[in-house]
């Protein structure tokens, strides 16, 4: 039979064999970021066009090139989210958030998308987790988010990452280090390509994170931005690698670090791995002091930082990192003849209600069909039920990697389940201890 048509290209399924490891690291990043003091917020999937093109820049790539931007039936001009920070920042101005308690913390698990060359670990739509973090100007801020970042990627077992930093500075540093980069750049305007050519009265900074071969050249001796910080910038800059050492997180300061959107200010930084062939971008972030006013709010500190599921999951694999395992089917209840079809179909029912992932027959099988099936599913247990089981109100209880049987009440299943699941939890434990000893 031929399907009808295929996804579009530069998006994926994520098919059953993988869902459990995206819930896993969607579990590990949320609940890592709650400890942190971080809450969830949900935005919508599109928002007006205004808010990107005011927000992210309309010198970037991301606005030039990637917006996903169509009119809809009200000839509104409707864009589906290329990032997380502008919808944030608009829901929490429009809901009057910024009202409560100071710093305002929360984070967010989306989907993105951006019209690219569909690439690993890089997709037209993409899933990004995210956080951000209102209220605070102090470079205490920027080293906390940057901590849980990287308690977030040794959470996950990812250990071959390095921490890149740098400051970017505020409006009047970048007045200076414009005006700079624009000579320097206006030298070689002969051998710049053309977005460069565009970006260079506009927004020169941009020109840095150019990904033409002959512009990456002539950017190498470009002026860096850390000799043209205000004392402001300059004494911020320090407060952060103050506390990072502190903490002893590992750091190396560098300057061509500017990051792909134009809201951003002061610290600038990402996590890079080598991981996956060439040198790439884990998670990335820093500080966007302006934003919020940009789009209507008061003028409000804030920063945050934003990491791609799809690379993060690929660098996991390729590392070798561990999954939590996916679950398994604790019990197959097979049955003989309708009566037992019925006894275990209501057992099953039962067994869920307490908490265990049961199953039993649905299709019809026989007998030898069904414990082919219960062994295909990887159950742990299984029982067959048939006339003499229900008159008698026992059953017996098959543990099918070992083949041990022992005959149980029938009302009392699901407290036996719990009570053999939790020795063997007791037992592992003991096994750890003891290898601990030793």
């Amino acid at each position: 039979m031929a399907i009808l048509t295929n996804a579009p290209r530069g998006t994926a399924d994520v098919l059953p064999a993988n869902s459990f490891k995206w819930r896993y690291v969607e579990k590990v990043v949320s609940q890592t970021a709650q400890n942190f003091g971080f809450k969830e917020i949900r935005t919508p999937t599109f928002e007006h066009t205004e808010l990107f093109t005011r927000s992210v820049g309309d010198t970037t790539d991301v606005v030039q090139k990637e917006m996903y931007t169509f009119e809809d039936k009200g000839h509104r001009s409707i864009t589906l989210r290329p990032e997380g920070t502008a919808g944030a920042v608009r829901a929490i101005l429009q809901n009057g958030l910024l009202g409560g308690a100071l710093p305002l913390k929360v984070f967010y698990l989306l989907s993105c998308f951006r019209y690219e060359k569909p690439q690993a670990g890089r997709l037209r739509e993409f899933h990004q987790f995210g956080v951000e973090m209102f209220g605070t100007a102090s470079p205490a801020a920027d080293a906390e988010i940057i901590l849980l970042a990287s308690e977030i990627l040794h959470s996950l077992g990812l250990r071959e990452i390095s921490l890149h930093i740098n400051s970017i500075g505020c409006p009047e540093c970048r007045a200076k280090y414009h005006a700079a980069l624009k000579e320097y750049f206006g030298a070689h305007r002969e051998n710049l390509c053309d977005t460069c050519l565009e970006r260079l009265e506009k927004n020169p900074m941009r020109l840095l994170d150019c990904k033409n071969p002959d512009c990456k050249e002539i950017a190498k001796d470009a002026p860096v931005i850390l000799d043209y910080l205000c004392e402001d910038c300059a004494k911020h800059f320090e407060g952060l690698k103050e506390r990072l050492d502190l903490c002893g997180m590992p750091y190396e300061v560098d300057p061509r670090i500017v990051r792909g959107l134009d809201y951003y200010t002061r610290t600038v930084f990402e996590f890079i791995t080598d991981t996956i062939g060439a040198q790439g971008t884990v998670c990335g972030g820093g500080r966007y002091d302006g934003l919020v006013k940009e789009l209507g709010g008061a003028q409000t500190p804030a920063l945050g930082f934003g990491m791609g599921l799809e690379r993060l999951l690929m660098v996991m694999e390729q590392a070798g990192c561990d999954f939590e395992p996916e679950a398994k089917c604790d019990i197959y209840l097979a049955n003989i003849g309708e009566q037992a079809a019925l006894k275990a179909f209501s057992l099953t029912k039962e067994l869920r209600h307490n908490g265990f992932f049961a199953e039993c027959d649905t299709v019809g099988r026989s007998l030898k069909a069904q414990m082919k099936y219960a062994d295909k599913i990887g159950a742990a247990y299984s029982m067959v039920l048939g006339d003499d089981e229900i008159a008698q109100g026992k059953g017996k209880l098959k543990n099918m990697e070992n083949g041990e049987v022992q005959e149980i009440e029938l009302d009392s299943l699901a407290q036996t389940l719990a009570t053999i699941q939790a020795q063997a939890a007791l037992g592992m434990l003991s096994d750890t201890v003891e290898q601990w000893n030793q």
